[in-house]
């Protein structure tokens, strides 16, 4: 075992038997203090293991359920009031009226600001005097839950008293801890540690400082410092700027950087929004840290501008004539510009993905009806996630050049997403594009395959689910684009190998997933078992032989409310084909991972990407 992960798994422990007095206990019968603490110190570590209570998905219809249905009945009525509502950390979305008051919460409450009232109004796109529409509500229900800082929310229609034709509507919120940090050890001689305010004061700011200590580094630190704001003057404009020394903004090349860039964004919140867009601004160059020769330092600088806006047509219209029709047209313009002011003089004049000057002028068209049911136990441990079911359709071309090579593109994207009463999710998807140059098609890709969840099986207070993946990549007459991996989303998961590379690629992943009635310390506990397969095709040139790499093993996830860390995954890994720079055996361990269902509408135009996702793969 690697001196990391004994060191973080150290901190798991001795965070596990700190947390051991922070157990729920009944105070309707309180003793004094000395006698409590003192009283069956051996009781204490039995009751450590404890079995959860059944929560609303003891029946698990509860929730999955269309987002927009509770709001069917009161469709046209005027919002006279909108009221908000901040729940503490001792209380629940699925019994409010029971709260968990025991130290973890209390001490979470005394550190922890509440997102203001002003900035949850400001992240509201429905608006008092306005019509009830149960569909946009639905919708910004879903959005609030996608905020970095909110860990769920809700959003409630109240009758009046003697007035059929008006409602009220009440916000209710409830906040992730907002204050958050990490540690990597590698080794005594490399450190990185990480410490961030997701919510700073509760105003929907971050501020985020990282540090790097290397022994070999000149100098030994280095750092990064990022600030960012949440819908700013309700606009929904999210604003991102940063400097680092550590390379952890935007990079194209593989050496450390110093880079200070500025990102501005605009989602499409909603299918009734009119905008989205943004752009992204940086100036990186590589810096000798390490003090490696000049033959094998690879020397660059480069400046990016990446700017994007789109329009959602026919909104208006369809909001005087039926709000309940959800088809969208969306037309949307790309322009990016990555230029090497010095590029590195290994390369001289050849094709690289990653350090040749590029412009791209892209637009895209896209149709879509994107609706949502809401669910739970999908990643997360009862919270309320949200998982689309409709279609998106993208159209996509442009021009492309990359040194002195200039061509047209064009591209698909297709999307279909199913769910069903009984809770089962699935979605299809398609995708192809390349280049046309000098009568031949060039680069070319195509990306199709499937993701299924089944339904929540309940036996005996355990909940399971299982996932299934399911891809197929083929890259042709490759020119300028890099080759196919499998050490990334559409490959092996923690495969690192970069020899393993080809043209053609069939993927499969399976996983059982157990959400245990037992708690551990106050941990809620998430088994797994899983299989991982990819059939990898090499390129002529390549002298590695052909073969199936495999992957099998299990794991466990594990979250704890009362601590800050999100979900914590032990993952255990065997694969029998392994390459010269990999074990047979790996463990894999990751602290504060959030899991969310990607639910955007639209994005910006882009050239398919074949060895990264973040619109199918979820974790």
């Amino acid at each position: 075992m690697s001196k990391v992960l004994a060191i973080k798994l150290t901190v798991c422990f001795l965070l596990f038997f700190t947390n051991i007095f922070s157990q729920q206990k009944d105070t309707t019968q309180p003793q004094p203090a000395r006698k409590r603490f003192f009283h069956n110190i051996f009781q204490q570590v039995i009751d450590a293991v404890t079995v959860s209570r059944k929560d609303s998905v003891g029946k698990p219809a509860l929730l999955n359920t269309k987002s927009e249905s509770p709001y069917r009945s009161y469709e046209g009525k005027i919002i006279r009031r909108i009221i908000t509502s901040e729940l503490g950390f001792e209380k629940t979305f699925t019994d409010t009226t029971r709260k968990i008051n025991y130290y973890g919460t209390r001490i979470l409450n005394a550190l922890h600001v509440d997102t203001r009232e002003w900035v949850i109004r400001d992240n509201l796109f429905i608006r008092e005097n306005s019509a009830l529409n149960g569909y946009m509500l639905a919708d910004n229900e879903r959005y609030l839950r996608s905020l970095e800082f909110i860990q769920d929310a809700r959003i409630l229609v109240m009758p009046i008293n003697g007035n059929q034709d008006s409602v009220d509507v009440m916000v209710i919120t409830k906040d992730l801890f907002s204050i958050t940090g990490g540690i990597d050890v590698y080794g005594i001689d490399r450190v990185r540690a990480r410490a961030a305010e997701t919510n700073l004061m509760g105003m929907g700011q971050k501020v985020q400082f990282t540090t790097l200590y290397d022994k070999n580094r000149q100098p030994a630190f280095g750092y990064e410092f990022l600030y960012s704001k949440n819908s700013i003057k309700n606009t929904f404009v999210n604003a991102t700027i940063g400097y680092t020394l550590i390379n952890t903004g935007r990079s194209d090349g593989t050496e450390d950087e110093e880079a200070i860039y500025l990102k501005v964004d605009r989602p499409l919140v909603s299918p009734y929004s009119h905008l989205a867009g943004g752009f992204e601004l940086s100036y990186n160059h590589s810096e000798n840290f390490y003090r490696k020769p000049d033959s094998l330092f690879y020397k660059y600088r480069y400046n990016v501008v990446d700017l994007w806006g789109g329009y959602n047509l026919g909104v208006t219209k369809l909001l005087l004539s039926d709000n309940r029709i959800r088809d969208r047209s969306f037309i949307a313009l790309r322009y990016l510009r990555n230029h090497f002011a010095e590029a590195p003089f290994q390369l001289k004049d050849d094709y690289d993905p990653l350090y040749n000057s590029r412009q791209a002028l892209l637009a895209e068209f896209t149709l879509f009806r994107q609706n949502f049911y809401k669910t739970n136990y999908i990643y997360g441990f009862g919270t309320t996630e949200d998982l689309p079911y409709g279609f998106n359709l993208a159209l996509t071309g442009g021009w492309y050049k990359q040194l002195n090579l200039n061509r047209p593109y064009a591209g698909v994207n297709f999307s279909h997403y199913i769910a069903t009463p009984k809770g089962e999710f699935t979605q299809y998807f398609f995708r192809a594009g390349g280049f046309w140059n000098r009568g031949k098609l060039q680069d070319a890709r195509l990306l199709f395959g499937g993701t299924f969840f089944s339904k929540l099986y309940v036996y005996k207070q355990v909940k399971i689910r299982e996932y299934i993946k399911l891809s197929y990549t083929g890259l042709f007459n490759r020119i300028t684009s890099e080759p196919l991996r499998i050490d990334n989303a559409f490959g092996l998961r923690a495969f690192r190998s970069d020899s393993v590379f080809g043209d053609q690629r069939i993927s499969m992943y399976s996983e059982t997933l157990m959400y245990a009635k037992y708690k551990v310390l106050g941990f809620q506990l998430a088994p797994f078992v899983f299989a991982d397969l990819s059939l990898l095709s090499p390129e002529k040139s390549t002298k590695f032989r052909s073969g199936l790499y495999t992957g099998f093993g299990g794991g466990i996830r594990t979250r704890n409310e009362n601590l800050v860390f999100g979900t914590m995954e032990l993952r255990f890994i065997y694969f029998p084909r392994i390459t010269e720079k990999l074990n047979s055996f790996k463990i894999s361990f990751k602290s504060n991972l959030r899991f969310r269902y990607n639910s955007r509408y639209v994005k910006a135009p882009e050239i398919i990407p074949l060895n990264s996702d973040d619109t199918n793969i979820l974790y």
